[in-house]
């Protein structure tokens, strides 16, 4: 079992009272999320997060293939950060970490940290390279460029 993990930071161009208002609304995670990917919020959402929110989702991941996406928000640091672990979904394990740390200039940094493991054993660690790392980095980059649309 290949543990991998993913870290992603960037400088945001608003206060952290704003950045942590639009990251914890769990609606605003389809504004960053690739059209194509066709992400489909399924649960009827609050404004804000909460630890034990489950969030349902459905979502075409590879090859245009539907697939259930079951998180839980498991931790929340009011304005600091918060977690989502995967439940029910592609991966055997998902465990994603949001930080924002207030630069005290009017600038946020938002750091993602992902710990997952790919399942399938060996096969899936065969097409993680080919598959799924491309398939994050592409996600990642997409988010990054949408927080920066959003946040000019």
């Amino acid at each position: 079992m290949g543990i991998h993990v993913l870290r992603k930071t960037q400088i945001i161009n608003t206060d952290i009272r704003t950045a942590w208002e639009f990251f914890s609304n769990p609606a605003n995670l389809a504004k960053i999320t690739p059209r194509e990917l066709d992400f489909v919020v399924i649960t009827k959402l609050p404004e804000r997060i909460y630890p034990g929110l489950m969030i349902e989702y459905r979502v075409r991941p590879l090859f245009g293939i539907p697939a259930r996406w079951l998180t839980e928000i498991t931790h929340v640091g009011d304005g600091k950060f918060f977690v989502d672990e995967q439940r029910v979904g592609p991966y055997k394990i998902w465990h994603h970490e949001h930080h924002f740390k207030d630069l005290g200039d009017g600038r946020v940094e938002a750091t993602d940290i992902v710990t997952y493991v790919i399942p399938f054993g060996i096969l899936g660690e065969i097409v993680r390279p080919f598959l799924v790392e491309p398939q994050l980095k592409k996600i990642f980059d997409f988010r990054e460029t949408a927080v920066a649309t959003l946040f000019p």
